[in-house]
């Protein structure tokens, strides 16, 4: 999925993109300038947000796994989607359609 292109689509639908990076700051700062990610890119260099959607290193690499998760306004994940390699990600129009509904 490429967020960077698509970032205008989620933001007409009044919804926001986060990326978090296994790494430092440092490291997470390298990352959005070399992807240029328009949307924030969080730090987790001890990895807690990825062990805590459990998405950490279960591909073997020391990585979070691609995931994309939709959190609803009150903090619900409404849905979700871990890679099963590297390269799997789901497209943003199948993330688009599962967003909640205008209130």
């Amino acid at each position: 999925m490429d967020l960077q292109s698509n970032y205008q689509s989620f933001q007409k639908r009044n919804a926001e993109v986060m990326a978090v990076a296994v790494h430092g700051v440092d490291g997470a700062q390298r990352v959005a300038q070399a992807t240029g990610a328009p949307f924030p890119l969080l730090a987790d260099p001890d990895h807690k947000a990825a062990d805590a959607y459990q998405v950490y290193n279960l591909l073997g690499d020391g990585l979070a796994t691609p995931s994309v998760f939709v959190i609803d306004r009150n903090g619900r994940i409404v849905w979700s989607y871990i890679g099963q390699n590297a390269g799997d990600r789901p497209s943003a129009e199948t993330v688009l359609s599962h967003l909640p509904g205008e209130d």
